[in-house]
This record gives C-alpha cells, structure tokens and sequence, in this order.
C-alpha cells in the first residue's frame, strides 16, 4: 500500500417517486411529491431474505472456525525451559501462513503452539516456491520448519511423488517421517520412508501405491529411481535436512544424480547447523537466487556450557573415572568415533563399577531401540555410542 491519501466523494442521490400518479393525471392535477432517497425505499422480501441467509452462514463460519480448535485433541502442555533460541521469535501464529485447516489441526495436535524462529522465517519463503539455504541449531524447530510448508504445497488429490526429503541415516529418516505422518494425520497425504538396510523389494511393491510425500536416504532412492520404480519427473521440492553431511564425498555423487530425475523447476531446501565450503559449491551450481537463512551465532544451544579436556590417549578412561568420581552426574552420554572404541570403553567403564549401555550402527534396530528406550527411562546411568544416536536425541 502506498501512502496516497484517498480521497471521498459524496455520492449523488437518486430519488424516486412514492405514489406516481397512474396515466396523465398528474399533469392535470399537480400534487406536491414527496421524495425518498432510494435507500431509504422499503427492500423487496427477496432481498431481505438473502441478507439474513448470508448473515446466518457468515456466523456459521465464524462459530465453525472456532469449533474446530475446540475439538482438538492437544497434548499436555510442554513444561520444559525454553530458551531464546526457540523463543526469540516475532510473534507470528500458524494461522497468519494460510495454511490448510486440516494441516493446521496436525500442527497443533502435535503440541505446536507458535512457530520457532527458524520456522517463522523458513515456512512463508518455502510457499512462495522460492530456494532456501538454512542454517539454524538443532533442537530449534528445523524438521518442522520443511515438513509444514512441504505438506501445505502437495497436491493430496494427484497421486505422484511431489516432495523429496533426504537425510543422512536412517534413524533420521524414520524421525523425519514420522514427523511429516503426524502433522498430516488429517490429510490424505501418503509419505513413504525407505533407507538402505531393509527389503528392497518392499520398498518397489510400496511405490506401486499412491506416494506423495517421500523420505529416505540418497543411495537407496537413487536405486529406486534408476530402476524406474520411483518416478521423480513430478517432485516440485527437495529437502535436504543435515546438508552438510549429505555433500559428503560419500553422499554428493548420489545427491547430485538424483537431481538429474527432478523437474528443472524443482525447489530445494537446504537445512544444517554447519555449512562447509561443500554447500557453498553445491549451492552455486543448483540453487536459483536462494533465501539464505543464518540464525547461527553460536553452534551450542544456550544454557549449555562445554569444557574441553585435553589428555593423553592411555589417561582417558583415568579422566572419564575422575569425573565420575568427583561429580554428581545423574546420567551422561559418552561419544566414540568407531564402533568398536564403543564396546571397549563400555566394557571398561562397566569393569569401574558404573552401570553402562552402549549403542552403535552395527545393532539390530529393535535392539538400538530398546537399549535407548531403557536409557530415558532411568534403567541405567551412562550411554556409550557412536553419533548417530544423536538422531534420537532431537
């Protein structure tokens, strides 16, 4: 809007007899006439009529728009501390995007109560079809930030595969899904999940059904799609959710071939914590005129504080025995870089007394489930594990 004034002009009245004299009386006999502005002239029962349906159905509207909050079935509300990092928003709702009522439901439904930081500035850029390249913490809304407007933009009625979503790992690639299912349970929208490690031709006899939202990792749908039973020619939007990881050389090659079986008007989203000098190419060579998002001034959540120790390789477990020692620590988890420094340090934390589980890529996943079911529940003090279990932790 401009800061033109408008202007108002009185608007010329148009008048009309109320009892016109029939034939040429009137000017045989002239009367004095009363005259009424036609607005003031009694409505015809027509009319009328269809002013109070059209009042009834606006109240109608308005008392069903507040009957479908009431009937949610919303989940006990999260009492936890929230910092700036998810609270630092510009006070926006979900319902300022437009979106779907059903979609909204979800929203809700989920425990969502106003959109994050992240969210507010990726949701209203992803609906206008433009590319993104985010960078936010984790644990501050990223997933929801894609899925929402991703679900928004599919078209449930066309029985196509319209949004990709890539991760990195599996257990993501579940969350993920799981994620887009639940905020969706009132759309007929389909979302498949398929990774490496499980029964392909599952994944090819599920593809044969209606699929319109896609998760999965890069390798396993670029076998799909190059045995023709993902079919890509249709999918308007790629996300790519911890892109920094997916433009690892052990990833791009796949990445970059499953971009040659999208629509050249794809939209692609990109969302990390880090972006190394690998986004930076890759957003040159495929992202058209991108949104960049950065609400990164530090990679730690806050109220968080790190403590770095340096020791030598042989005082390791020493150190890890002196902290247990020393500090009250009611549960901790405890980083590996491979598998097997996971099962040995285990092993010798459990041989010091403490009570220790371990998780890594190697273990069946009901039983990698099960052990960090038992974790959050209490049933043991100290975690070892590789990093993927930061997935569960989000």
């Amino acid at each position: 809007m401009t800061s033109d004034h408008f202007h108002v002009f009185p608007q010329f009245m148009q008048y009309v007899q109320r009892n016109p004299a029939p034939n040429n009386q009137a000017f045989r006999n002239p009367q004095p006439q009363q005259l009424l502005p036609r607005t003031q002239l009694p409505a015809p029962a027509d009319r009328v009529g269809n002013e109070v349906q059209r009042a009834m159905h606006s109240e109608a509207i308005d008392s069903s728009s507040q009957d479908w909050k009431a009937q949610l079935k919303l989940p006990p509300a999260d009492t936890r501390c929230r910092t700036e990092d998810v609270t630092a928003t510009k006070g926006n709702e979900f319902e300022d995007y437009f979106l779907k009522r059903e979609l909204l439901m979800g929203i809700y439904e989920k425990g969502f109560e106003r959109p994050s930081p992240i969210q507010e500035e990726s949701i209203p850029i992803a609906l206008t079809g433009s590319d993104i390249l985010a960078r936010a913490k984790n644990g501050t809304g990223k997933t929801a930030a894609f899925c929402i407007p991703a679900l928004e933009k599919i078209d449930q009625d066309n029985n196509v595969i319209q949004v990709v979503i890539l991760v990195p790992t599996r257990e993501l690639a579940l969350q993920t899904s799981q994620v887009c299912k639940e905020l969706g349970k009132h759309l007929k929208i389909q979302v498949m999940v398929t990774t490496g490690g499980t029964s392909l031709r599952d994944d090819i006899m599920r593809l044969y059904q209606p699929v319109h939202l896609l998760v999965g990792t890069p390798g396993r749908i670029i076998d799909l799609a190059k045995k023709g039973v993902c079919i890509l020619k249709h999918c308007s939007m790629l996300v790519m959710d911890e892109a920094d990881k997916l433009l690892s050389p052990e990833f791009q090659p796949s990445i970059e071939q499953l971009i040659g079986f999208l629509p050249a008007n794809r939209q692609i989203l990109m969302f990390s914590a880090t972006f190394p000098v690998t986004v930076k190419d890759f957003k040159d060579r495929y992202l058209q005129k991108p949104y960049v998002i950065n609400l990164m001034d530090e990679l730690t959540l806050k109220g968080i504080t790190q403590y770095y120790a340096f020791v030598e390789e042989r005082q390791k477990v020493h150190c890890l025995n002196t902290l247990f020692s020393k500090l009250q620590i009611n549960q901790s988890i405890i980083f590996c870089n491979s598998v097997n420094r996971v099962e040995l340090l285990a092993k010798k934390i459990t041989e010091l007394g403490y009570s220790c589980f371990y998780i890594h890529a190697k273990m069946l996943q009901d039983h990698r489930n099960r052990v960090f079911h038992d974790f959050r529940n209490g049933a043991c003090r100290n975690l070892v594990c590789t990093g993927m279990i930061s997935i569960f932790l989000r």
